[in-house]
């Protein structure tokens, strides 16, 4: 009997998921970041990568993208799920910066459960604290987190901003944080087991997942509440609280966000520097862009970069004043100067290519008085100098 020899059948390779960047000529988006895009797109069960205009490359994954696959990738919304940006109304009497910022409450030390029983930052806690997460609780976390006085600018959209009760000159609070460690945890439990593959048990996943979203949602609130009580006014409900890291259940297919923000009938602050102003802007998004908005002005720099060239251009007292006037409040040396408003994209820019895509509607700006970043320890320190140094002078 002969053996017919075994013949492997060439199958046709699968189609890699269309991509669609969303963003100028005029803009400045890195190759890198694009090229990640694409990379993305050829992960099996993936249908449609939509880039933002404020896109640039991330650790494994782009950020400033909306993925959509049939198939969960943890790792394309990483490690700060629930991460995202709230707006707070605040009412003060007296709006002075540098007295402002002198009051800022310690935002790296965690509420604790037992120790801080009686502050009234709980308030705002309605419900248990998901997931029982304690663990940095109520603080901002680092990179390019930041709770932030602003005052309201320019508006754009008169009756969106009188829905939304906001005029010009009023006072808001700004919250972008996430999920501090829980994110982190659930996403190293998951590259333990399967590195960048997929979720073995989507629906595990998930549940963890919201935990965080909502946790991160609650941490906001919290720091909101610690601030505004340290400046003297009373704690208030968000008008804004997007997250832009996370996953959502949609038609059927996973709709992963990474620095992206929902913006489907959405009203999203799209964050500047802390040199420029910051748009919150009525979200209209449709498929094409996975019903998605940009975040934030998006890196233009590297944070070794930032850092390289900041150190030959500013000094440290320079990026704690800003263009804009506002303070900075931040004891990390490095951090400001991975941070400065030069490593960043024109927001200008970004709102810009949104508006020029049918993608938003730009209803108001907010303008930084005071941002916090980390306590600055050394602040208070050169306060009690100062006083010294002018005794002496009149002796």
């Amino acid at each position: 009997m002969s053996v017919k020899p075994f013949r492997q059948e060439s199958l046709p390779a699968p189609t890699p998921a269309t991509v669609t960047v969303f963003a100028s000529p005029a803009s400045w988006v890195e190759s890198d970041a694009v090229d990640q895009c694409h990379q993305v797109a050829t992960l099996d069960g993936m249908v449609h990568v939509a880039g933002m205009p404020d896109l640039h490359p991330g650790k494994g994954a782009p950020i400033g993208a909306a993925m959509t696959s049939t198939v969960l990738y943890p790792h394309l919304i990483g490690s700060d799920i629930g991460c995202g940006i709230a707006v707070f109304p605040i009412a003060l009497k007296r709006v002075v910066p540098e007295r402002l910022a002198a009051r800022f409450p310690d935002l790296d030390r965690p509420l604790d459960p037992i120790r801080d029983a009686d502050d009234p930052a709980w308030s705002v806690l309605d419900g248990d604290v998901p997931a029982g997460h304690f663990d940095g609780l109520g603080t901002v976390g680092r990179g390019n987190h930041f709770v932030e006085l602003a005052r309201v600018g320019e508006i754009l959209d008169p009756g969106h901003a009188a829905r939304l009760q906001l005029a010009t000159g009023d006072t808001v609070l700004v919250a972008h944080s996430g999920s501090r460690g829980l994110g982190e945890r659930i996403l190293r439990e998951h590259t333990e087991l399967r590195g960048t593959g997929p979720a073995d048990d989507p629906a595990g996943y998930l549940a963890r997942h919201d935990d965080a979203v909502r946790w991160g949602s609650l941490n906001r609130r919290l720091l909101a509440a610690r601030t505004a009580i340290a400046l003297g006014a009373k704690p208030t409900a968000p008008i804004v609280d997007q997250c832009h890291n996370l996953v959502e259940v949609r038609d059927g297919h996973y709709l992963h966000r990474k620095g992206a923000a929902p913006g489907d009938s959405r009203d999203v602050l799209v964050a500047g520097t802390r040199g420029t102003p910051s748009y919150l802007v009525a979200a209209h998004a449709g498929a094409q862009a996975n019903h998605s908005v940009a975040h934030g002005a998006g890196r233009k720099m590297s944070r070794a970069d930032a850092l390289r060239r900041g150190r030959a251009k500013h000094t440290v007292d320079e990026l704690r004043r800003t263009p804009v006037g506002s303070l900075v409040v931040c004891g990390d040396r490095q951090l400001l100067f991975e941070e400065a408003p030069t490593a960043y994209k024109r927001i200008e820019q970004v709102i810009a290519d949104l508006v020029g895509h049918g993608l938003a509607t730009p209803v108001a700006t907010t303008v930084p008085l005071v941002t916090y970043k980390t306590p600055d320890v050394g602040a208070a320190a050169r306060s009690d100098r100062r006083p010294e140094r002018r005794r002496r002078g009149r002796r």
